[in-house]
């Protein structure tokens, strides 16, 4: 399996009347062919600015990369001129956003936004796409697909909006699908729905997954690795299993302590973070988390740690050992 993204030192900033907003520090990660990378955190971390900067979705002003590359099988996205650009978006990659409710034209049937796609990327004419349309709307499970090609978003609930915006995605049989918190407006059946969907979708194309969500309890059932990200920074980097059983950054911890468990023979009682996120106008100088953080010794505040292997396949930034509470060597 060779790498199919690499993304190395991702810097993204807002510039507004206040100051600038650091929303993405130099993150850096790769991904696999038929992959699924999951990236979690609390709102306002980084994570949709992160991955919508990658095919320079971020509108501007007042948002710029204004630093790192992005290199999709050997060519860095953040260089290519806007028509180079539009070949891969959309076709190559593709994007499913976390409304449904507001993603699809309210004013335009859901059979010519598919067929839009279709046309556009693959040359298909409006027959061909139309035909085309009915089997992506069967492949999501949309019944009579071919009766609700006509048919409006409101007509659709909204689980089934969902479903038509992956039916819009897969279109084009991408190498990688973004999910940017695809299930966030859904009821919880729904939302299983979607996640077994996409993981059904994803074996029959082979493609690469990167999965945005706060939810750690959907990341478990899907992904193979998982990055943890705090005010911008990805802290903690680990296979899913690893990082549930072997969690090596306070900030995870928190996340973990604050999921219900099932099996527990005792209830526990879940825990919170205490503090608030810092403010990404005014970064601190060290550790982000530290004001929060449990564990911090006096390094902490005086220099943010650089993510680093805390073994086989597992980095994590933070100058403690959580495991022992001392400083890490």
């Amino acid at each position: 399996m060779g790498v199919l993204l690499d993304v190395r030192g991702l810097r993204t900033q807002f510039f507004t009347k206040d100051g600038v907003v650091n929303a993405v520090n130099g993150i850096s990660y790769s991904l696999n062919e038929g992959e699924t990378l999951a990236i979690v955190g609390e709102s306002g971390c980084g994570k949709s600015v992160g991955v919508m900067s990658l095919t320079r979705l971020i509108p501007s002003p007042p948002g710029k990369v204004v630093a790192g590359e992005v290199i999709f099988d050997g060519r860095d996205l953040l260089k290519l001129d806007p028509d180079e650009l539009r070949q891969i978006r959309g076709n190559r990659i593709a994007m499913i956003f976390q409304d449904p409710m507001t993603s699809l034209n309210p004013v335009l049937t859901i059979g010519f936004q598919i067929s839009e796609t279709l046309i556009l990327h693959l040359g298909m004419n409006k027959e061909q796409a139309r035909k085309r349309s009915v089997e992506l709307l069967e492949l999501v499970g949309i019944p009579a697909a071919a009766d609700r090609l006509d048919d409006y978003p409101h007509q659709f609930s909204g689980g089934m909006r969902q479903r038509v915006m992956i039916a819009m995605g897969l279109s084009c049989n991408p190498q990688l699908l973004i999910a940017d918190e695809p299930t966030t407006a859904l009821d919880v059946t729904i939302q299983a729905q979607i996640v077994d969907l996409v993981q059904s979708l994803k074996e029959k194309i082979g493609m690469a997954v990167i999965w945005i969500t706060h939810d750690l309890g959907v990341v478990a059932g899907m992904a193979e690795r998982v990055l943890v990200m705090y005010a911008g920074f990805i802290v903690e980097e680990a296979a899913v299993r690893e990082l549930y059983h072997n969690p090596r950054h306070p900030y995870t911890l928190g996340l973990l302590g604050s999921l219900p468990r099932l099996d527990e023979d005792k209830p526990v009682r879940l825990k919170s973070i205490e503090g608030f996120p810092p403010d990404l106008i005014a970064l601190p100088k060290g550790c982000p988390f530290a004001a929060r953080c449990e564990y911090k010794i006096g390094k902490c505040e005086e220099d943010n740690p650089l993510l680093a292997p805390v073994g086989p396949g597992h980095k994590a930034a933070c100058w403690v050992d959580v495991t022992t509470g001392g400083a890490r060597s």
